[in-house]
This record gives structure tokens, sequence and C-alpha cells, in this order.
């Protein structure tokens, strides 16, 4: 990748036409999140080409024994809140996408933000309650748990009893 802009200023007035306010950038429906989208899905593509060895309608990936075999559609959480993408696959099944893993929820700095809050001492609850807020996506308690054990390198808290028979989790230390 090249320092150098390579977005032309005809291409920004073009993408530019139809904006009149901020939310037609940053809303729901937004520039961002439409191009964010459109690369994404355009990558895959681009990884599913350099896997079959061919771009898509050429002849030379007739009678090959594996070839495209449409979308399936997958949700991801970004930066931006959620986006529905198209991720594409071959009929062997043998495709894996490298920018968007199977089994991947998530995409970006998103785990950052769950720990930047996780180390400003929030609880699991008030950082699944300020995503939804911030975010409108519903994230699971689990996954935040995941993201700072995961950080932290250390295995989840093994639930103990107290001397009177009361359940906790012990503490684990801040990264």
């Amino acid at each position: 990748m090249t320092t150098d802009s390579t977005i032309t200023p005809e291409l920004l007035d073009q993408l530019l036409t139809n904006y009149e306010k901020p939310e037609d950038l940053t809303g729901d429906d937004g520039l961002f999140k439409q191009l964010k989208k459109a690369l994404i899905e355009r990558a895959l593509g681009a990884e599913l080409t350099g896997h079959l060895g061919y771009e898509k309608g050429d002849p030379a990936g007739r009678r090959t024994g594996n070839s495209r075999n449409g979308t399936s559609s997958k949700t991801i959480l970004t930066e931006d809140g959620e986006i529905e993408l198209s991720i594409p696959r071959d009929r062997a099944g043998s495709f894996e996408p490298r920018l968007i893993a199977k089994g991947q929820t998530h995409f970006g700095g998103f785990d950052d933000k769950i720990l930047s809050l996780y180390a400003r001492g929030m609880t699991v609850r008030e950082i699944q309650g300020h995503l939804a807020e911030l975010y409108g996506t519903e994230v699971s308690p689990d996954l935040i748990s995941r993201v700072a054990d995961a950080a932290s390198g250390t295995k989840p808290s093994p639930v103990r009893n107290d001397r009177w028979g009361r359940r906790f989790k012990t503490a684990l230390p801040l990264p």
C-alpha cells in the first residue's frame, strides 16, 4: 500500500453527491458503513479469486472441480455497529477467508473498545449496556469476558465457595 492518496477528487465528489447532513456519512445507513461493507465484500471476493486461481466468469475455471457457489450472509460487529455481509463460498467448501474468518463475529477495533472500558473498571454488564447504547447492538457477556481474558493472558476465573458456602469468582488482575 502506498502513502499517496489514490482517491481522486472526482471519486469523492461522486460519493458525496447526496450529502446533506452528518448522518448521511455516519448514520446507520451512512456512507462510511456502506463503504466498509463494500470494501470488505470486494476483498473477500479477491481472496476467493486467489483461492480458486481464476477470475469470475473466466473460462479457465470450467471443469476444475471447484468453482464459485454464491454467498452466505454473516453479521459482524464493527466500530460502526452491525454490518450484514455477503461472504463468497466455493463448491468444495475449501475456501477459508482470512479477512473475516469462519466463526469471527467482530471486526476492527471492537476488542480495543471492550478492553478500554474493562480497564476503566466497568463491569461486564456495564460494558454490555454501554455498547448497546453506543452501537445499538447486543453483545453477549460471554464475548466481553473472553476478550478481557484473552488480553490478560489468563484463564477464566474459577468459581469457588467462601467459608459460608456462597459461590463467587476469584478476582483477576487488570492487564
